[in-house]
């Protein structure tokens, strides 16, 4: 499957889709846990973690009044702190709960414990070739900008929408249609290319772009839209020689 369109620029998201926790987000729960004398499975941490986004995206598809949690500091780690502790107590854990809460909250709050997946760079390299015209559309407190100098993909983005920054979150249409018109790009000729089937691909095409799901570990086989393994295969999906 291809996108059949004439297409003048990309739009991504970057947790999960250009950017991770290292080595995973599991695995550094687990590591996180571990130092502190407790064993936590990663393949448990990642059920819990599958089952508590299953049910936020079933929130906000229902219609009721989202939480912005990433619009302040004060929301994030009101937002993460929570959300941690459930994760916690999820996989056994009763004891020093929030101490735990804390040092989850500061271990994925670090720069150092991210990095840009490894087919970021190259695929972003090869459209940077093109006449097209790249973007960043995400959910993200406003430290995202110091994420991307990091791992040094900054430059590949002169079009930026964080949540974070903006006051306003996917599935929010305003926040696709706030990078839209910076970048002076139309909706119809623009793809849009994240890792959620409901905040990145329904989001998307509910604005006329066209969605391109990367689904690195085969979660989702029939999205009803373009669905990619490995950001390599975005040139060919959307129909650029790059």
């Amino acid at each position: 499957m291809r996108i059949e369109a004439d297409i003048r620029a990309v739009f991504f998201d970057a947790g999960e889709t250009l950017v991770y926790p290292h080595p995973s987000f599991p695995e550094l729960f687990a590591e996180t846990l571990r130092a502190r004398g407790h064993a936590v499975d990663p393949a448990f941490v990642r059920e819990v973690v599958s089952v508590y986004s299953q049910r936020f995206s079933d929130a906000a598809r229902e219609g009721s009044e989202p939480t912005l949690w990433s619009t302040s500091r004060e929301a994030s780690m009101r937002f993460w702190l929570d959300l941690y502790r459930g994760f916690v107590r999820e996989v056994g854990i009763d004891d020093g709960v929030e101490e735990l809460a804390m040092a989850l909250y500061a271990a994925f709050s670090d720069l150092a414990n991210y990095r840009a997946h490894p087919d970021a760079i190259p695929t972003l390299e090869r459209l940077a070739r093109t006449d097209l015209t790249l973007g960043l559309i995400s959910n993200f407190e406003a430290w995202l900008e110091q994420l991307l100098e990091a791992v040094e993909i900054t430059r590949f983005f002169p079009v930026r929408v964080i949540s974070g920054v903006e006051g306003i979150e996917k599935p929010d249409p305003r926040i696709f249609e706030a990078a839209l018109e910076r970048a002076g790009a139309i909706a119809e000729q623009s793809v849009y290319v994240g890792d959620h089937p409901f905040f990145d691909v329904e989001a998307a095409r509910a604005v006329g772009m066209h969605p391109v799901l990367i689904d690195r570990r085969g979660r989702y086989p029939d999205p009803g839209c373009v669905r990619i393994t490995s950001l390599e295969d975005l040139p060919a999906a959307i129909g650029v020689d790059a």
